[in-house]
C-alpha cells in the first residue's frame, strides 16, 4: 500500500514518527553525555591498588585501605610516613583541602567570585594565615620537617593528577586548579579549627547592641550574669554611637553549638578491668566530612585516629599504650575593645595620653572574572580592627579584637608529641605546646591511668570579665598574662570511677580563675553522668549506645513547667491532641516520635515571640548562648520572676500558649492534621549536603541521600539542626570508642564516608551505620585482609 503525498503536507505517518525520533535522539544524546561524564569522573578515580613512583621517597611505602577504606600507611622512616600521609589525604580530600585553605585565609574569591568578597574580607582581617605565618617560626625543626614532608606529599599527588587530568571533578566544575601546598596550609587550617570553635567575641559585640538599643534592665534580663566594671563600662558603650548591626552583619560566625563530648570510664566500672575512653566531637555536617580516619605505622610512630583534612598526624586517637579524646573548653579568649581614632589621622589610636599608629597591611582581594578589591586591614596593639570589614566608613570609635589564636602557637607540636606519648606524664608534658582552642583533654592507659586536664592559653585580666567590649584607649583592661599551666582544672583517677565533659561548666564557684560566662546547656553532661553513675560491668558497646542516646532531659525538665502554664479554654481539637502527646511523652527524641517535633518547634516559636520584631534579625546570629538564656527567662517566670522580655511578650502565660499554638499550626502545615502521625525524623533529617550540591542540578551528583534522624542539639547523641528547614547539620562527623583491653581495635563511623571521591565505594558508605549507631572496627594489624593495597616507591 502506497502513501500518498499531497503537495505543501508531510505524510501523515512521517507526521506521527517524528517526535519518536526526536526523543529518541534527545535520549541517545543524554545517555551519551552521561557516559562522557561518568568516564571523565572515573578518570579522576584515586590509585588504591598496584604501584605509584614517588619521586622523594626514601624507602617502599605500602597503603592498606581497609573495607571502611581507612588508609593504613606502612613505611620504614618518618621522612616517608608523612609524605605519604599527605599524599594519601590528597588522594581522598583534594577539594576539601584547597576550600579549607582558601576559606581560611580569605582568598575563595579568587576562584569563585564576587559572592565570597565578604567572607574574605572577614577572614583577611581576622588574619588566620598571618596567625599560622607568626606560628610557623616557633616550631623546632623537627615539626617544621614534617610539615614540609606532608606538603611534598601533597604536592606529589596533584603534579601526577594535573599530568593525567585527573584531578577531582570539582575543580573541572569550578575552573581551577590547586595551587602547590605549603607548610602554612597546613597550620592556616589548624588556626580555622581555633576559629571554628571560637571564644565569644560574638556575644560581646551582641551585649553592646543591647545596650546601645534597650532599656539598662532590658538589656540585663540576656546578659548570663552582671559584668565586672559594669556600671563604669556600660556608660562607656552608651556613650559610643558605633552601629554593630551595620558593622558585624556580614560577620563569619561558628555554630553555637560547636564542641563535643567525652568520657573515661575506670577500669573498676568496665567489664574488662581496663579502661574505656569515647569522644564524638560536635561540628559541621557535610560531604565530605570534617574528620580524615588514619592509621600511621613507621619505628617511630604507631597511631590510629582521625585528624583534619591536610594536617598531618593523628589529633584524637589511640596508640599502643593510651586512647585520649578531646572536647571544647569555650573560654573567653577573644575581648573586643573599644579603640578611640584621631580625628586627623584615621590610622592612629589613643593610648593613654598619646596616638599610637597602627599597623596597616595592603590586603587586596583577587576576585574571578573582575578586578581585585582594594582592602586594608588596620592593626592595633590589641589586634584587627574588626567593626569595619563591611564597609568603608571609619567613625571616631572602632571594635579591635584580642584573640589568643593569633599569636604565635604550636598545637602540630603537641599533636605529633602526644602521638608519641606512652603514659600521663608524657602527654601531659606534650600539652605544654598545645594553646590554641583550649580543650578537655580526656586521657586512658594500659596501666590502669585515667585523666582529664582543661588545656590552653586563658587570660588573666586586669580589669573586665569579657562580658562587654572593654575600654581600648587606657592601659586598665589589659590582659595580665595567662592562667599559669599547673593550675589548669586537672584530674586523675577520681574515686568516682569516670571523668566526662560535654562543653559544660568544668569548675566550681571557688576555682580563683574567670573561665567563661557561657558554657553549653547542662543537659548532655547530665545525661552522660546519669548513664556512667550508675553503669558497671561496662563494655565498648555501652559506650557506642550512650553516643547514641536520644534522652531529651531537656524535655524532662521544661514540658511539664511549659504544659502547666498553656491556656486550656480556647484550644482547638488539635491542639489539644497534641497536648496529649506532650504529656504522655516518654523524652526520648525518637525520629519516628510525634512528641520531640512538637516539643522542639514550640521552643522556636517561643523565641520568635519573645524577640521577633524586638531584635534586629540580623544580630540574632551573634546572641551568644542565647539557648541558656531562654532556658533562663523560663526558669526565672516559673519561679513568679518575669522579667521584661517576658512581660513586654504579654506575660508568661500569653508567650507559652501563643508559641504552643504556633507550634501545632508549624506542624500541622508540615505533616497534617493528626498529631499521632507526626514524626520528628520526617521534618528533622540529614542530608550530608558537599559544597557543589547548592549548585542545581550538581546536588543530584554530590549530595547523598537524606536520611531521617533522631537526636537534637541538648542530647547526647547530638544533631543540631536548621529551624526554618529542619535539616540536620551538626553533629558528631565521628565517633569513637576505644577499649584499653585490647589496643589492636577500636570502633569508629565516620560520616558520609572516608572518600571525597563521588563515585568511591566510601563515599557515603557509612551512612546508615552513622544514624544507626553502628560502628566499624579499626585494627592496628590484620587490615590486610581483603584491603586495596597501594605501593609508593622512591
Amino acid at each position: 500500500m502506497s502513501t500518498v503525498v499531497t503537495p505543501g503536507k508531510q505524510p501523515k505517518l512521517q507526521k506521527r514518527k517524528w517526535p519518536y525520533y526526536l526523543t529518541g535522539s534527545i535520549l541517545l544524546l543524554m545517555i551519551l553525555a552521561l557516559a562522557i561524564s561518568f568516564w571523565f569522573v572515573q578518570r579522576t578515580a584515586p590509585e588504591t591498588n598496584g604501584e605509584i613512583t614517588l619521586s622523594g621517597l626514601k624507602g617502599s611505602v605500602s597503603i592498606y585501605r581497609d573495607r571502611s577504606g581507612v588508609p593504613h600507611i606502612e613505611a620504614s622512616s618518618t621522612k616517608d610516613l608523612f609524605m605519604a600521609q599527605g599524599f594519601v589525604t590528597a588522594q581522598d580530600r583534594m577539594f576539601q583541602m584547597d576550600l579549607s585553605r582558601r576559606q581560611a585565609s580569605g582568598t575563595l574569591s579568587e576562584v569563585i567570585g564576587e559572592s565570597t568578597i565578604d567572607n574574605d574580607k572577614f577572614f583577611r582581617t581576622l588574619g588566620l594565615r598571618r596567625a599560622a605565618e607568626a606560628s610557623y617560626t616557633a616550631y623546632t625543626d623537627e615539626a617544621k620537617q614534617i610539615l614540609e614532608w606532608y606538603a611534598d606529599g601533597v604536592n606529589a599527588y596533584m603534579t601526577q593528577a594535573k599530568a593525567e587530568n585527573s584531578l577531582p571533578i570539582e575543580f573541572t566544575l569550578a575552573g581551577y586548579e590547586p595551587n602547590a601546598w605549603t607548610p602554612l596550609d597546613s597550620l592556616t587550617i589548624g588556626k580555622y579549627m581555633a576559629f571554628d570553635l571560637g571564644g565569644h567575641w560574638e556575644g560581646q559585640a551582641f551585649r553592646y547592641y543591647l545596650l546601645q538599643n534597650f532599656s539598662e534592665e532590658e538589656a540585663m534580663d540576656l546578659f548570663p550574669s552582671y559584668p565586672d566594671e559594669g556600671s563604669t563600662v556600660i556608660q562607656e558603650i552608651k556613650e559610643s554611637q558605633l552601629d554593630i548591626s551595620k558593622s558585624f552583619a556580614k560577620a563569619v560566625i561558628p555554630d553555637p553549638f560547636n564542641g563535643s563530648n567525652n568520657w573515661v570510664v575506670s577500669g573498676e566500672k568496665t567489664a574488662s578491668g581496663k579502661p574505656l575512653l569515647a569522644n564524638d566531637p560536635h561540628l559541621g555536617l557535610g560531604t565530605p566530612p570534617i574528620w580524615y580516619e588514619t592509621h600511621l605505622n613507621s619505628p617511630d610512630y604507631q597511631v590510629s585516629g582521625v585528624i583534619f583534612a591536610g594536617v598531618p598526624g593523628i589529633i584524637v586517637g589511640r596508640n599502643d599504650s593510651i586512647a585520649w579524646g578531646v572536647t571544647n573548653v569555650g573560654p573567653d579568649v577573644q575581648d573586643l575593645y573599644i579603640e578611640k581614632r584621631n580625628p586627623d589621622n584615621p590610622n592612629e589610636f589613643q593610648y593613654n595620653d598619646s596616638w599610637e599608629e597602627a599597623e596597616v597591611l595592603d590586603e587586596s582581594i583577587p576576585v574571578k572574572d573582575s578586578d581585585p578589591i582594594p582592602y586594608e586591614v588596620v592593626i592595633t596593639r590589641h589586634g584587627p580592627i574588626l567593626s569595619e570589614f563591611a564597609h568603608d566608613d571609619q567613625p571616631d570609635t572602632a571594635l579591635s579584637l584580642r584573640w589568643t589564636a593569633l599569636d604565635p602557637s604550636t598545637e602540630l607540636e603537641a599533636v605529633l608529641k602526644i602521638d608519641q606519648a606512652s603514659n600521663w606524664e608524657e602527654f601531659k608534658e606534650a600539652l605544654t605546646s598545645f594553646h590554641t582552642p583550649a580543650q578537655n583533654f580526656v586521657f586512658a592507659s594500659t596501666d590502669g591511668t585515667i585523666a582529664y586536664r582543661a588545656n590552653g592559653l586563658i587570660p588573666i585580666r586586669k580589669n573586665g570579665d569579657s562580658m562587654l567590649p572593654v575600654p581600648g584607649w587606657n592601659d586598665d583592661y589589659e590582659w595580665e598574662g595567662y592562667i599559669p599551666w599547673e593550675e589548669l582544672p586537672t584530674i586523675v583517677n577520681p574515686d568516682e570511677g569516670f571523668i566526662s565533659t560535654a562543653n559544660n561548666k568544668i569548675t566550681t564557684d571557688d576555682y580563683p580563675y574567670h573561665i567563661t560566662h557561657t558554657w553549653a546547656q547542662p543537659y548532655r553532661q547530665d545525661r552522660i553522668r546519669e548513664v556512667l553513675i550508675d553503669g558497671n560491668n561496662l563494655e565498648a558497646q555501652d559506650m557506642m549506645d550512650l553516643q547514641n542516646d536520644f534522652v531529651n532531659l531537656q524535655g524532662k525538665e521544661l514540658t511539664p513547667l511549659l504544659t502547666k502554664e498553656i491556656h486550656r479554654e480556647n484550644l482547638t481539637s488539635v491542639e489539644k491532641d497534641a497536648l496529649s502527646l506532650l504529656q504522655e511523652w516518654n523524652y526520648i527524641d525518637g525520629r519516628d516520635e510525634a512528641a520531640p517535633l512538637l516539643f522542639h518547634l514550640w521552643l522556636v516559636e517561643m523565641e520568635k515571640v519573645l524577640f521577633d520584631g524586638k531584635i534586629d534579625k540580623e544580630m540574632m546570629s551573634l546572641f551568644d548562648g542565647k539557648s541558656q538564656v531562654i532556658d533562663q527567662l523560663i526558669r526565672r517566670a516559673v519561679n513568679g520572676e518575669a522579667g521584661p522580655w517576658m512581660e513586654k511578650s504579654g506575660g508568661f502565660q500569653s508567650v507559652v500558649t501563643k508559641s504552643y499554638q504556633a507550634a501545632v499550626d508549624r506542624a500541622v502545615s508540615l505533616q497534617g492534621q493528626t498529631p499521632k502521625k507526626w514524626a520528628w525524623g520526617t521534618f528533622h533529617s540529614v542530608p550530608f549536603e558537599h559544597p557543589l550540591g547548592a549548585i542545581k542540578p550538581l546536588h543530584l551528583l554530590f549530595n547523598p541521600e537524606v536520611n531521617a534522624m533522631g537526636g537534637s542539639r541538648v542530647t547526647v547523641g547530638a544533631a543540631g539542626w536548621n529551624s526554618s528547614t529542619g535539616t540536620v547539620n551538626h553533629g558528631a562527623p565521628w565517633r569513637g570508642v576505644t577499649d584499653l583491653a585490647n589496643m589492636e581495635t577500636s570502633y569508629n563511623v565516620i560520616s558520609p564516608g572516608q572518600s571525597g571521591y563521588v563515585f568511591s565505594e566510601w563515599y557515603d558508605n557509612q551512612i546508615d551505620d552513622w544514624v544507626n549507631g553502628r560502628y566499624h572496627e579499626t585494627k592496628m594489624s590484620g587490615y590486610e585482609e581483603n584491603a586495596k593495597h597501594l605501593i609508593l616507591k622512591p
